[in-house]
């Protein structure tokens, strides 16, 4: 099937320019979504709580992410973040809620992968923090950062060196 899409799609592209293709990658899925689909305007709280978080204001970040989600409870990149900042004010444990449930809105968040198993480490959760790099390693099929962070993070713990905040 994929090579016959190929094909016709090559056809298409020598005998009528560019602009055939439009109707081939709608059928293959590779099309930008329509307008009305297209992501929203970012929530200046949320630009706000990252420019806190990167300048590591992790508690003054804590509130106007829970603006964030409460007017976008399906916002999962903004879970994820309520969850690091929680871990970085001090309460991994407290982090799970939110890291587990960015991964309920979007199992594939390899954000939250990294972040809940560096959270289990900080808990003495070997196993739990395996199963997300795991699963990293599984989504990240040429690897990314988020897996090589994680896996060094479960190294280093396994070497004795306990993470921290």
């Amino acid at each position: 099937m994929r090579s016959t899409l190929l094909a016709t799609a090559t056809v298409l592209y020598l005998a009528l320019g560019p602009l055939a293709l439009a109707p081939a990658a709608l059928a293959a899925g590779g099309a930008d979504p329509a307008p009305s689909q297209q992501a929203k305007p970012a929530d200046p709280n949320f630009a706000r709580a990252k420019a806190m978080i990167e300048a590591r204001d992790y508690r003054g970040a804590l509130p106007l992410l829970q603006q964030v989600v409460a007017k976008d409870p399906k916002n999962a990149d903004a879970y994820n973040l309520l969850g690091f900042a929680t871990r970085s004010s001090g309460d991994p444990n407290g982090s799970l809620q939110y890291y587990q449930y960015a991964l309920s809105l979007d199992p594939r968040h390899i954000g939250a992968h990294e972040y809940i198993g560096e959270a289990y480490l900080m808990l003495g959760r070997l196993q739990e923090a395996e199963h997300h790099l795991a699963r990293l390693d599984s989504l990240c099929v040429f690897g990314c950062s988020e897996y090589r962070m994680l896996k060094a993070a479960v190294a280093n713990y396994k070497a004795g060196k306990r993470p921290t905040n």
